[in-house]
């Protein structure tokens, strides 16, 4: 799978789209295995906050936070589809979820590599 470049994403329903620029390709693909992660079982890639935009339903989106509330997880307020987040080890950067994208299946991605979300090392500072 060849992603690179501007791609387009939305959720199941339609109501969210955005944009995310990946001038080479898939970088930083992961998994996590915090609560929240382990639950919704999204693959991820990293890119950094100046190259993703919401392109309409910015107004459908509902933010979710836990923990030590750095991160901001998104969701479609509709069909409840995980579209980004904010990530809280790097706030420079949005964790984007790859099987929104159009033309990504992400059981054709091979193995991905699971972050240790249960031991952050933002929760070492606590």
């Amino acid at each position: 799978m060849n992603i690179k470049g501007l791609s387009n994403g939305k959720c199941h329903c339609g109501n969210v789209e955005f944009e995310v620029e990946l001038p080479n390709g898939f970088e930083e693909l992961s998994r996590c295995n915090c609560s929240m992660c382990a639950r919704r079982g999204a693959v991820v890639t990293s890119v950094p906050l100046s190259a993703f935009k919401i392109l309409k339903g910015a107004n459908q989106l509902s933010l979710y936070q836990f923990n030590t509330k750095k991160a901001e997880h998104y969701f479609c307020t509709n069909c409840g589809i995980y579209t980004h987040h904010k990530r809280r080890a790097n706030p420079d950067q949005y964790a984007v979820n790859v099987a929104c994208i159009e033309g990504v299946n992400p059981f054709e991605l091979g193995d991905i590599p699971t972050t240790d979300g249960i031991n952050h090392s933002c929760d070492r500072n606590k």
